[in-house]
């Protein structure tokens, strides 16, 4: 089955990342920002950055590569994420500051910036 359908399964995948780690659950923002041209490499990067007053993006994700193109990060409501990328929506509840790194292969390190 896959969680990110089963809004109560996902619900505990995300409290129980959070409770691993020592962190607390917090409700994640409607926008996030993904560098699509990204998709689909190793691995996926995941940052939350606490929002400053007029922001609504908390959350940034790129896969393989970082670049610091001003292009590099388009915003997407969080909703779509499960079509575009499904393995980071079970960390979203993780805290600002929060960062992780996992791929397709069970790799997972979340810590604190």
């Amino acid at each position: 089955m896959n969680v990110t359908n089963d809004p109560t399964a996902l619900r505990t995948q995300q409290e129980t990342i959070c409770a691993r780690y020592g962190l607390p659950a917090v409700e994640p923002e409607h926008m996030v920002a993904v560098a699509m041209s990204t998709l689909g490499r190793m691995p996926v990067y995941g940052t939350r950055v606490a929002l400053s007053e007029g922001d609504n993006v908390g959350w940034f994700f790129h896969c393989g590569d970082y670049s610091d193109a001003a292009d590099f990060y388009q915003p997407l409501h969080a909703a779509h994420l499960s079509t575009y990328l499904p393995s980071v929506v079970p960390y979203l509840w993780l805290p600002a500051g929060a960062r992780f790194i996992i791929d397709d292969a069970g790799y997972e390190d979340v810590w604190m910036e």
